[in-house]
């Protein structure tokens, strides 16, 4: 008897990183429009560091505005805030610092983990239990792996583990290729606020690049199969 074909993964979804932000007026104003134009999954929102009242306070003023699209608004780092901001969860950086996070995380917010520079690391944090694992962003010295790189390790993620996986993208061409390779969401943030041509511009044409990889994907699939 024949075997049934696997279904296709779902395409990737976007993540949406803010700039590091002190006030958060403009995201305030520009967020809706980005969020009701593109299928946004989530909202990484970074903060500028401050005392935990005044972040607090500016968490607040964007869960109003990101969660009722259906996206979720994580918090970059400060894991402790998530519970008292009404976020839904946080971004952690490195596999050191997880244990204290999860613990404040789990089971109720989601839980994300990049730096994660050795497959080693990669799995010890899936096997921790985060929500997903981001590769590809850059470190402490702004340095980051090649868009080869990223995308193998983007690629043996999504063939061998169960927890999502996010690729860093720092231009058009590596959301496509991050797409192509497996990755269940696609995280941009810089070049979509730098865009000359204003972020709604740039974010479609990132959702579209992430179409294209997605449907290289299914090609590639289904010439293998065949």
């Amino acid at each position: 008897m024949a075997s049934k074909p696997v279904p296709p993964p779902p395409r990737p979804r976007l993540y949406l990183a803010t700039p590091v932000t002190e006030d958060p007026a403009m995201l305030v104003a520009s967020l809706p429009e980005l969020l009701a134009k593109a299928d946004i999954a989530a909202v990484l929102l970074r903060l500028k560091m401050t005392d935990q009242r005044t972040l607090i306070s500016r968490i607040k003023a964007l869960v109003p505005v990101v969660q009722p699209s259906g996206a979720a608004l994580l918090i970059e780092g400060h894991a402790e805030l998530v519970a008292r901001s009404g976020a839904d969860g946080a971004h952690i950086a490195g596999i050191e610092a997880l244990p204290d996070a999860m613990d404040s995380l789990k089971p109720d917010w989601i839980s994300g983990v990049g730096q994660l520079p050795t497959r080693h690391d990669s799995m010890a944090a899936g096997e921790a239990g985060v929500d997903y694992v981001l590769f590809g962003e850059p470190d402490a010295q702004g340095e980051r792996p090649s868009m080869e790189a990223i995308a193998e390790r983007l690629h043996w993620w999504a063939e061998l583990f169960e927890p999502p996986c996010v690729g860093y993208a720092a231009s058009l061409e590596e959301a496509r290729e991050f797409a192509a390779s497996g990755a269940d969401f696609v995280l941009v943030g810089d070049f979509i606020w730098a865009d000359p041509r204003g972020a709604t511009a740039a974010l479609m044409d990132a959702e579209l690049a992430i179409r294209q990889g997605y449907v290289a994907m299914l090609n590639k699939a289904k010439a293998e199969q065949e």
